[in-house]
């Protein structure tokens, strides 16, 4: 009976509750009004402009859309395999480097600096420098064991760059751990390294999803980035349409091919976000 009565909710309760229903659809009917009015603005202003027909002619030309979807469609796999290859590795060096910067006995200084250094000068050279002086000079040098491919040298461009970001990331992660818990690992008669696996980083790693697949979004837009350095990738291809019909369209198609990939990975991290913020609370 006491089990049973904590389950019927009260009178006033189920006020609210009808309260809140009733707000958040009034609240989303006015949301879902202005956003469709504010849309419709949008596109009298846009279409009943002086240029207008060039522009559509320009941009949205359907020919043009359907002759180029397949070969942008072949080159977007492209950015998808330098995406897939690099972000593995990625995780993998920046996990590493975030490891280096946490150990702290002194034999390891030089591995730190080293880390530290790495960090500062890969987060503060824009990706596309790295990716011409990676894609240009590597293979300019003619060591042994060098690639030459222009994909796997673009891998290893997005793979420097990121690196450095997703380590701050995970160090960040590995900060909000509680040092009690390191103690408390410590005292049970843990290693440092046994410690920072079982402990540590299985917590950090939960706490950083949300911004490392924020990094990752950005990682997927930046292989179009690698075309600068000879990669036939779906931005490379929209160009090569583009330069000989004088078209534009085909960069609106591999535009809506990168948006079907990453607004689904966007909404993802959304989610992880708010079941975070909703443990949190909890």
């Amino acid at each position: 009976m006491k089990g049973t009565a904590g389950r019927v909710k009260s009178e006033r309760q189920v006020e609210r509750e009808k309260l809140r229903r009733k707000r958040a659809l009034r609240s989303g009917s006015i949301a879902s009004a202005s956003t469709f009015v504010f849309l419709v603005l949008v596109v009298l202003l846009i279409t009943n402009s002086p240029g207008w027909d060039r522009v559509r002619e320009t941009f949205f030309s359907w020919e043009a859309f359907t002759e180029a979807l397949p070969d942008v469609v072949a080159g977007f796999w492209t950015n998808i395999q330098i995406f897939l290859i690099a972000e593995p590795l990625i995780l993998l060096i920046g996990l590493l480097i975030a490891l280096v910067r946490e150990v702290k006995a002194p034999v390891f200084f030089p591995l730190r600096a080293l880390a530290v250094v790495y960090v500062d000068v890969f987060r503060g050279v824009p990706t596309l420098l790295i990716i011409l002086l990676v894609g240009f000079g590597l293979p300019a040098l003619q060591l042994q064991g060098v690639p030459k491919d222009e994909i796997a040298l673009g891998v290893i461009a997005l793979t420097l760059s990121y690196s450095a970001y997703v380590a701050e990331v995970f160090r960040a992660g590995i900060g909000t751990v509680h040092p009690s818990q390191r103690s408390a690992a410590r005292s049970l008669g843990l290693s440092h390294g046994q410690t920072m696996r079982h402990v540590v980083l299985p917590q950090a790693v939960r706490r950083v999803v949300p911004p490392l697949l924020n990094d990752f979004v950005s990682l997927q837009k930046d292989t179009a980035l690698v075309s600068t350095i000879g990669v036939i990738e779906s931005l490379r291809q929209a160009q090569i349409y583009a330069s000989s019909k004088f078209n534009y369209t085909p960069y609106l198609v591999a535009a809506l091919l990168f948006i079907l990939l990453t607004i689904p990975m966007a909404r993802f991290t959304d989610y992880l976000a708010a079941r975070s913020e909703r443990r949190r609370g909890a």
